[in-house]
């Protein structure tokens, strides 16, 4: 679909400003090159327009704004999308950040959440009674980006995605009607924005189902050299599969980051860290987590009863504003050896002290949910890969990415034929990866709520014919 895009002019800006109560932000402005700095330091866009919406009002005369003049939207939320899909050069960004209200009902066990907040301040109101529900693993991560793209983490074995907690959502369309999604009204909708991106609209309000968390829960790393990887790993594997819902242990091969509890020595050199989580009462953590405890020789074992909220920001550290990030993923049914094998080989020669391969552990809850019931499709998923390339010198970009797309290509064959659309950086082409089975759905409802493809700053789903 060929669009013509224009640069909305001055005249038209200034008639939008009287109209808006939040801020609009243009070149030249004071707080403008900061508002379109993004997490992803690779990303340097320099919109026309940063429309910083204060309310639901404000959204609705932004959208109008930019479809009425004919320019290119992107949407922000409050975290870090690492495509950079949340700034466009020359057009209007719909800023959602100052966005921030959390309401929790405990009587009713639901969140209403607004676009801008992150997982740190959702979880923070939420556990003031005791309550959660499956978020991401990096407290300073947009709840909006998250749940639109699936959303998964330490609780998703026992309670599912992101998007299978989703019980409604406030839309403003491409028309710049207000609408609720859910399961009595805009069903078709709900839907879609479980999993289907932003390419439907901008969701103005979450409401979450709540679940029994914590406060206190058991979790904690076990760290293992480098040389011990794949026996730990054929380990974990066989361990993870008999392992009950409420237990998850993930793994990530890197360099040592230098943690306090590991030895200087080891600060720098190859590891294996195990991430263990278990969800339940902790005294049966304790019991279910021993054979992990005892297998091999770690470097150090930092498992332990921690709130629920210091878990959710302990990796918070390795993933500060700034450095420059490439990803690719892979979704996996098993690991086998001919992959874990691939992964520890390629992780020996990582090209950045800050690079990752990072596997979550999901089946449990997830896969139990059929695989059309939302629009996240990779119900067959039992570990998602994600290939974190990080680096901070611009020089260093082609190695980095070049390094990442082999890795990514040996780890096919031992692969899916599907990808996790929050871990794409590419802007186009995966999208048939991301959406698998239910793309066509998914084009069939574009061309109902957004026929012109209003919202195409994301991982597009194009309007069907």
């Amino acid at each position: 679909m060929a669009i013509h895009v224009k640069t909305p002019d001055d005249g038209a800006v200034t008639r939008f400003g009287e109209r808006f109560r939040g801020e609009l932000l243009r070149p030249g402005d004071a707080g403008y090159d900061e508002a379109r700095s993004i997490w992803n330091g690779m990303i340097d866009r320099r919109p026309a327009v940063i429309a910083r919406c204060a309310g639901v009002a404000d959204v609705i005369e932004a959208v109008n704004f930019a479809r009425e003049n004919g320019a290119l939207v992107s949407v922000m939320g409050g975290g870090h999308n690492v495509a950079g899909n949340a700034v466009c050069d020359d057009g209007v960004v719909i800023d959602l950040s100052r966005m921030r209200s959390v309401r929790v009902d405990p009587s009713r066990r639901t969140a209403r959440v607004e676009p801008g907040v992150t997982l740190a301040e959702l979880d923070h109101e939420t556990q003031a009674f005791g309550l959660a529900t499956p978020v991401g693993f990096n407290s300073t991560t947009g709840i909006a980006g998250l749940t639109l793209g699936g959303g998964f983490g330490w609780l998703s074995r026992k309670y599912g995605m992101t998007v299978d907690n989703l019980a409604s959502a406030d839309v403003v369309t491409a028309d710049g009607e207000l609408v609720r999604a859910s399961e009595e009204e805009n069903r078709d909708l709900l839907w879609g924005i479980r999993g289907g991106g932003g390419n439907f609209g901008v969701v103005t309000s979450f409401e979450f189902r709540l679940h029994d968390v914590g406060p206190e829960i058991l979790s904690g790393v076990i760290v293992h050299p480098h040389d011990e990887a794949a026996d730990v790993l054929r380990f974990v594997r066989e361990f993870n599969a008999e392992a009950p819902d409420d237990l998850v242990v993930w793994f990530v091969l890197r360099k040592a980051p230098p943690l306090p509890f590991l030895p200087e020595d080891a600060h720098g050199t190859d590891v294996l860290v195990l991430a263990a989580f278990y969800a339940g009462d902790p005294a049966e953590g304790e019991a279910a987590m021993v054979p992990l405890r005892e297998f091999g020789e770690p470097i150090a074992d930092a498992i332990g009863p921690h709130r629920y909220t210091e878990w959710q920001q302990a990796f918070d550290p390795l993933l500060e504003p700034g450095a420059r990030n490439y990803w690719k993923s892979h979704n996996f049914a098993d690991l086998t050896d001919e992959a874990i094998d691939t992964a520890v080989e390629h992780a020996a020669r990582l090209p950045s002290p800050q690079t990752e391969l990072a596997f979550a552990r999901l089946g449990g809850a997830v896969t139990r949910v059929p695989a059309d019931a939302t629009a996240y499709p990779h119900r067959d998923a039992e570990y998602v890969m994600n290939v974190h390339t990080r680096w901070e010198d611009p020089a260093h970009d082609d190695e980095c990415v070049a390094w990442a797309r082999e890795f990514y290509d040996a780890m096919a064959p031992h692969a899916l034929v599907g990808t996790y659309v929050n871990f794409i950086s590419e802007g186009k082409g995966e999208e048939s990866l991301a959406y698998g089975d239910n793309y066509e759905r998914l084009a069939e409802l574009k061309r109902e709520y957004d026929p012109t493809n209003l919202f195409r700053m994301n991982q597009n789903v194009e309007p069907a014919d």
